[in-house]
């Protein structure tokens, strides 16, 4: 945010809204930042004139968060539509207080309601910021106008090695004139420029406006902290870097990732991204971090699992399987923050490096997709049945049909895996598709071969896609949709049922 100026006798205030997180049946995370040093109140109803309100210990709002708190929302009933509000009381005046700024959303069901949600990544990527003449970021606006329960916002959530100018001529004649801050108009190295780029974000209306009326599950993927960053990253020859340790860096991000999102605390586990979300008996939601965990991108051709092949890690590994055996949802849904066939480069000028899982060999698992083999067994072995994968990443949307009739790894089930994103930048694509776990594209929608790449997000190629659940049937129906939330691609998958 633009630096906070407030004169004498001001009152406080929060400037970047309400936002909620990881919801479920009987919680949810609420969020705000205040101006000042602040006690935040918190209270939640399930009316609007809060009749029934209750009210939750204050939330102090100090310099070491950047004035960011947020707060565990418990005892909510299942099913229900939650509402809840944040007051901010200056700590130097406590009769100051800020306007109450009001959110909501509805906890997960008990019973087999039917559920919809949204998903999606990459946030003011590629030099595309908030255009408020171009009336700001649009595809937010498009997500809300389907009120879905949630939005899974699969990461690039911020592009904080993503400096923004504040013009840029377009091809078809016109400028896109970027809003920016001095947080955007460098790279992030600071704990303070690494916060910049989530409250740049959230000058943007349409994102407010979502925010308080959509719980958003977070996960991240590289440009939170640099563009495709792993152990091996080397920044010295970036002279936009003066911090060229990628360990110190990802520390930094990290820290403002989860001061600044509604994401969940893991008891024992500070930092942790990786967990399930449980929506009811029809949906439980893993998220996944391949960023955290990672050995060096490179070739990625090691024939047995070593520490340069992970990407999932051996503890996410072992936690996601316990946690899928244990799944009892007639869905499965695994949020990833990168696609598993389709073959993302690290120097994608030379073709050179695994940015992703895939390695373009197109033959028996090597590198990381040994572990990924090593769960698409494991589900196959467990009979764990409706298993749908949700990513992004690569800027386009597609569906895709993995079959071991097609693949040189056969030990596995057919599965999806849909793909969706941009929300806010740029547009590319499509990716090549390695043949290790046999997929098909089924659907693809990215830029024609005389369009070029890093299409801006006037074009329209910016996307998201929907998953809806029906209640009595269980069937569940993915739809890849663009901003003007036009259905571009449906598939209804039907549950298994065994025995």
């Amino acid at each position: 945010m633009p630096a906070l100026v407030r004169g004498a006798g001001a009152r406080p205030a929060l400037p970047c809204g309400v936002q909620s997180g990881d919801v479920d049946a009987g919680s949810g995370v609420a969020w705000t930042r205040a101006d000042r040093p602040s006690l935040v109140e918190f209270e939640w109803a399930t009316t609007a004139s809060f009749a029934d309100a209750v009210r939750l210990p204050a939330v102090a709002a100090l310099p070491e968060t950047d004035f960011a708190v947020k707060c565990l929302l418990t005892g909510l009933p299942a099913d229900q539509e939650i509402v809840w509000r944040a007051v901010a009381r200056d700590l130097s005046d406590v009769n100051a207080v800020s306007e109450p700024v009001t959110g909501r959303f509805r906890t997960a069901p008990a019973s087999r309601r039917s559920v919809k949600f949204v998903w999606s990544g990459d946030t003011v990527g590629q030099g595309w910021g908030i255009d408020e003449a171009r009336g700001g970021m649009l595809t937010y606006a498009a997500m809300a106008a389907r009120a879905p329960d949630f939005f899974i916002h699969s990461g690039d959530t911020v592009y904080a090695d993503g400096p923004l100018r504040e013009t840029v001529a377009l091809a078809d004649g016109t400028v896109w004139r970027n809003l920016v801050t001095p947080a955007k108009a460098k790279v992030a190295e600071t704990l303070d420029e690494f916060r910049g780029q989530w409250t740049y974000n959230l000058l943007d209306a349409n994102l407010r406006a979502f925010n308080a009326a959509v719980p958003t599950f977070f996960q991240w993927d590289d440009h939170e902290v640099v563009d495709n960053w792993s152990p091996g990253k080397d920044l010295s020859a970036d002279g936009r870097y003066t911090e060229t340790s990628v360990a110190r860096l990802s520390a930094r991000a990290r820290r403002a990732f989860h001061e600044m999102t509604p994401i969940r605390r893991t008891p024992g586990a500070p930092g942790r991204i990786y967990r399930v979300i449980r929506h009811g008996p029809l949906l439980d939601v893993f998220f996944l971090d391949l960023r955290s965990y990672r050995g060096p991108n490179g070739p990625s051709l090691e024939t047995a699992p070593t520490p340069e092949a992970r990407i999932l890690g051996a503890a996410q590994l072992a936690w996601l399987k316990r946690a899928l055996a244990a799944s009892t949802a007639t869905w499965k849904v695994i949020a990833c923050d990168m696609p598993i066939g389709l073959v993302v480069w690290d120097d994608w000028r030379a073709k050179a490096g695994v940015e992703a899982v895939a390695n373009g060999e197109d033959g028996a698992p090597k590198g990381r997709e040994l572990e990924f083999a090593g769960l698409l067994s494991f589900i196959r072995r467990g009979g764990i049945d409706n298993v749908v994968w949700l990513t992004a990443d690569v800027h386009y949307t597609a569906a895709h049909h993995y079959s071991p009739d097609r693949a040189a790894f056969q030990d596995f089930e057919p599965f999806w895996e849909f793909v969706s994103g941009p929300i806010h930048a740029g547009t590319f694509g499509p990716n090549a598709l390695d043949m290790t776990f046999g997929p098909e594209a089924r659907f693809v929608k990215a830029p024609g071969p005389d369009q070029g790449v890093n299409l801006p997000p006037s074009m329209g190629l910016q996307f998201f896609g929907e998953v809806e659940i029906e209640g009595a049937t269980g069937v569940m129906t993915v739809r890849l949709l663009d901003s003007a939330s036009t259905v571009l691609h449906a598939e209804t998958l039907e549950p298994a049922r065994r025995g």
